[in-house]
């Protein structure tokens, strides 16, 4: 393993509270270095792309204590797949598809984690509810009984 990283985890985690969850993001990441992240005692793991999520899970199916977290933009139409690879979608950033995983969550028999994504400030660019917006939808979004509500991501 490089010293390095394992080296900066251990610096990391010494400067934050237990409390404190640590999440690498992978993007672009090899299978080489999570598991060095991995041995130096990561365990979750974030991308931003389902598909080399998917390709990475296959490559570390050994290791079946990580917990992996979809920090990406997610389309409706890759919801199911998202449900199949992900114990956290931290990017649900409309009524439709919170509404879609929830259906998918209960015909999957899943319970993912899921944070709302808010934009603190309009950008047409970016995804996510304004807060009047979400307020708006709270009432839906607690119907939403498949998935577990963790609280925000905010842009």
């Amino acid at each position: 393993m490089s010293s390095s990283l394992s080296d900066s985890l251990t610096q990391i985690r010494a400067s934050l509270p237990s409390t404190v969850r640590l999440i690498a993001v992978t993007k672009r990441v090899s299978t080489e270095l999570m598991r060095e992240a991995y041995t130096a005692g990561v365990r979750d793991f974030a991308e931003s792309r389902i598909q080399e999520a998917a390709s990475k899970q296959a490559e570390l199916q050994d290791l079946s204590d990580i917990t992996w977290h979809l920090i990406g933009h997610l389309q409706t139409n890759k919801a199911r797949k998202a449900l199949e690879l992900f114990q956290w979608i931290h990017s649900v950033d409309n009524l439709p598809l919170a509404q879609r995983l929830n259906t998918l969550a209960q015909e999957l028999g899943v319970n993912p984690n899921v944070c709302l994504q808010v934009k603190i400030l309009p950008d047409a660019n970016k995804s996510g509810w304004m807060i009047l917006e979400l307020l708006a939808d709270l009432a839906a979004l607690n119907q939403c009984q498949n998935l577990q509500i963790q609280g925000l991501m905010t842009i």
